[in-house]
């Protein structure tokens, strides 16, 4: 444990220091620099407390929809953002100190996409991932692209990766040394496949290796495949000198070589729709399953093929289905849909305590400047103070709710609404 929190450290320090003209990337993924939910010590100084009229430095609508969270190197904000019907697909720039859209090009159409059929999801879902002087854009099967930051010119991009999504696109980039890691658990193919960074090629791509059962119940949902699909991201961590890659799909999650996709081993349940990010702590694997079987599932670390039956130490049902956790410590905090945030001891496997907030949740809460920060989907982003007992610190209020997942920067906290990005700090004057 003790050398992978060194190299989690490592990346951390790597991903501040990554820079384009002096600037550092704060927040290049979808969870933040170590892509498990924390803003880490580049962040201090965050505002407690916001309204549309205090702490907001600006205000910026963004165009058409999408879910997607910003990500931060330097001045540049990039997000998603496609039109609600899904037939065009745009990547967004904005200017980190006056909010101005710098650039809005559609970089993907569709005529015929298919229909979400659901309220929750979007065409543009997926985050990007960013690097010095590089971002990296995803619609899932819509398109993938790579973007020069500097002079915004497309330099390469894929549109023959398939998947039949079902419910729209959702899992986001991941970078890692040399490969862009993509995460493809449609209704009809469900795999991982990693493109190089510099020309957008296939390197390695790894089918996920289940054997699905769709006999078991559900079987509205079985007709179309809906019980095949996911929407996870996976976290690479380094185990003893190797780096390891987690990955929630549909019926199982997995661990992988990522530099060549070699699957190590994997784990059966009975759910599906997998969307959290997985965690790693003392010596677990912390796996939120997804639909129907919802579980917080601790798997112990450096077992070989199926490990479901020889490696699962621990299992909470009723867990988180769509917001990714956050570990401080030995406690790992997740909201569900419905608002219960829970606080679990995992060396335990118990859940400490559960208090209910208001609203539905679909972001992702992160821990920054010491809190945890957790908007949901009416306008209201509660923040609370990590620890054993439930200690609410404040209740704000926007126009409207968050569906992507916060980023930060310095004393700067980025929100996406609905409609509308805003850039909060202390003493900001109103907008």
């Amino acid at each position: 444990m003790h050398r992978m929190r060194t190299w989690m450290r490592a990346a951390a320090a790597a991903a501040l220091l990554a820079t384009a003209g002096g600037t550092r990337a704060d927040w290049p993924e979808f969870r933040g620099p170590t892509g498990d939910g924390h803003a880490g010590a580049q962040a201090a100084g965050l505002a407690l407390t916001w309204s549309e009229t205090h702490n907001v430095r600006w205000k910026t609508g963004i165009p058409h929809r999408g879910w997607s969270t910003p990500v931060l190197q330097g001045a540049q904000l990039w997000m998603t953002t496609a039109t609600p019907d899904g037939h065009e697909f745009f990547a967004l720039c904005v200017d980190g100190e006056s909010g101005r859209i710098l650039h809005n090009e559609c970089l993907f159409r569709c005529e015929a996409p298919e229909p979400l059929g659901n309220a929750v999801n979007c065409y543009a879902a997926p985050s990007p991932a960013i690097e010095a002087g590089r971002v990296y854009i995803h619609f899932g099967v819509y398109g993938t692209a790579c973007l020069d930051t500097a002079t915004r010119r497309v330099l390469w991009q894929r549109t023959d990766l398939p998947c039949r999504h079902f419910r729209g696109p959702a899992s986001s980039v991941i970078l890692f040394e040399n490969l862009v890691i993509l995460t493809m658990d449609g209704a009809d193919v469900q795999y991982l496949v990693a493109l190089d960074k510099q020309t957008g090629k296939t390197v390695w791509k790894t089918d996920r290796s289940v054997v699905f059962n769709d006999a078991e119940g559900f079987q509205g949902f079985a007709k179309e495949g809906d019980l095949r699909k996911a929407h996870s991201t996976p976290l690479i961590v380094d185990l003893d000198g190797q780096p390891r890659m987690f990955s929630p799909g549909a019926k199982a999650t997995y661990a992988y070589d990522p530099r060549t996709g070699r699957e190590l081993w994997m784990a059966r349940y009975l759910a599906w729709s997998a969307a959290p990010r997985p965690l790693v702590g003392k010596g677990l694997a912390l796996i939120l399953t997804g639909l129907g079987s919802s579980e917080l599932l601790g798997i112990r670390l450096g077992g070989q093929g199926d490990v479901t039956d020889t490696h699962i130490a621990w299992r909470i049902p009723k867990a988180a289905k769509t917001a990714s956790p956050v570990l401080v410590d030995d406690l790992l905090y997740m909201v569900n849909d419905d608002g219960a945030l829970s606080c679990v001891d995992i060396a335990a496997g118990t859940v400490m305590w559960k208090e209910r907030l208001a609203g539905n949740y679909a972001a992702s809460p992160i821990l920054a400047d010491g809190r945890l920060y957790l908007p949901n989907q009416q306008g209201k982003t509660f923040v609370v103070r990590p620890g054993r007992s439930f200690e609410a610190l404040a209740t704000n209020v926007l126009d409207s709710g968050c569906m992507a997942s916060p980023a930060v920067s310095g004393k700067a906290l980025f929100l996406r609404t609905k409609t509308h990005l805003y850039r909060i700090e202390p003493g900001a004057p109103s907008p």
